[in-house]
C-alpha cells in the first residue's frame, strides 16, 4: 500500500482560510455534538525546562473513509531563536484497514488553518453582524489567521492590537493594516481594546486572566483560544459567569482545559451550567446569537475532529492537484 507525503509547501498550496475550509470545520462539528465521532482525550506532554508542550489529537468520525493522528508542538521560546512556536505533524489512516496512507508534514500549518476556521464558524453564529471594530489580544501567527477569517466573515473597518511586547505589536499592526486595507490602531492595555471592540479574540499562551468581566459592554463577542491546557488561561472567571450565552467546542475537554474549566474551579459556574457546544448551532439544534446586546463567548480548545476534517480535506485537494511524494510500504 502506499502513501503520499505531502511537505508544508504542497500544502500550503492547496489548502487556505476559505468557505470550503470553514464548512468542513463547521460539519465536523455538527458531527460532534451528533455523537457521531470518537475522539479521545487529548495526550499532552510538557516540557517545562523549555517552555514548551506537545500535544496528541485524533477523532474518528463515522461514515468518512479516513481519520488523523495529529503530533503537534508548542514551543514558546522559539521566536528567540528564530523559530517559529509551533510545530507538528498529521498522520491519515484508512478507516476500514487502519493502514497509514499520507503524513502531512504541515508544521503546525493545518493546526492553524482549522483554529482559524473554527473562530470564523463561531463567528458567523455568534458575532454581531454589523461589527465595526475588532480586538485581538496577541500577535503571533494565530492572531494573523484569526483575523483575516474574521475579515472573510465579518466587514469589520477599524482592528485594535495590544500584546505584552510592543514593537510586536506595532509590527502586527503595520503588517495587517497591509494585509487588510483597514485602520489598524495599537492599544496600550486590553481594557480599552476590550471596551472600545465589537467582537474581541484572544490568542495567546496565557496563563493569568487577561480580560475581566468589569469591562463587557453590551452586544461583545469574545473568542477565545489560547486556553488549550489546564494551565493556560485568558478570560476571568466573572467573565464567563457574566456573559448571556457560553459556547464551546467541546463541552467535555473545554471542562479539563479550557476557560469554562477556569469558571467552574473559581466557582463563578457550576459545573451543570447552561453550556451550548458550537456543534449544536452549526447543526442547527441552537440558534447561537439571538438578541443584538447578548454579551457571547466561545471557547475553543481545539479538538481531534477539526484535525480529521482538515487532514481529510487537505489530502482530498492534494490527490486532486497530483501533489505528493509517493511512497511504497
Amino acid at each position: 500500500m502506499a502513501i503520499t507525503v505531502l511537505t508544508e509547501a504542497e500544502l500550503r498550496s492547496c489548502v487556505t482560510i476559505d468557505a470550503e475550509t470553514r464548512t468542513a470545520v463547521a460539519s465536523a462539528f455538527t458531527a460532534l455534538a451528533r455523537g457521531e465521532v470518537i475522539m479521545p482525550p487529548i495526550l499532552r506532554i510538557d516540557v517545562k525546562e523549555h517552555n514548551g508542550e506537545v500535544d496528541v489529537k485524533s477523532a474518528y468520525m463515522r461514515g468518512l473513509d479516513g481519520f488523523a493522528v495529529k503530533i503537534a508542538s508548542g514551543f514558546f521560546d522559539n521566536p528567540t531563536r528564530g523559530l517559529p512556536s509551533t510545530s507538528g505533524m498529521m498522520n491519515l489512516f484508512d478507516t476500514s484497514t487502519g493502514r497509514l496512507v499520507a503524513v502531512h508534514l504541515d508544521n503546525g500549518y493545518l493546526t492553524d488553518v482549522r483554529t482559524a476556521a473554527a473562530g470564523a464558524v463561531a463567528a458567523v453564529h455568534l458575532a454581531p453582524r454589523g461589527a465595526r471594530t475588532v480586538g485581538v489580544v496577541g500577535s503571533g501567527a494565530q492572531a494573523r489567521m484569526q483575523i483575516q477569517a474574521l475579515k472573510q466573515v465579518r466587514d469589520f473597518s477599524d482592528l485594535l492590537v495590544w500584546a505584552r511586547d510592543g514593537a510586536k505589536a506595532r509590527s502586527y499592526a503595520d503588517e495587517m493594516a497591509d494585509l487588510l486595507g483597514i485602520a489598524v490602531v495599537v492599544c496600550e492595555g486590553v481594557e480599552p481594546l476590550v471596551r472600545q471592540s465589537d467582537i474581541v479574540v484572544t490568542a495567546t499562551p496565557a496563563t493569568s486572566p487577561l480580560i475581566e468581566a468589569a469591562w463587557l459592554h453590551s452586544g461583545l463577542h469574545i473568542t477565545a483560544m489560547g486556553s488549550d491546557a489546564e494551565h493556560k488561561n485568558e478570560l476571568a472567571p466573572g467573565v464567563m459567569a457574566a456573559a448571556d450565552l457560553v459556547v464551546c467546542d467541546s463541552t467535555a475537554q473545554c471542562m479539563r482545559l479550557g476557560e469554562f474549566h477556569h469558571a467552574v474551579a473559581a466557582g463563578a459556574m457550576a459545573e451543570d451550567a447552561p453550556v451550548v457546544e458550537l456543534g449544536q448551532i452549526t447543526g442547527g439544534r441552537h440558534p447561537g446569537r439571538s438578541r443584538a446586546n447578548e454579551v457571547t463567548v466561545c471557547d475553543l480548545t481545539g479538538t481531534g475532529v477539526q484535525d480529521t476534517a482538515i487532514a481529510l480535506l487537505a489530502f482530498e485537494k492534494a490527490q486532486a492537484l497530483g501533489l505528493g511524494t509517493t511512497l511504497d510500504q
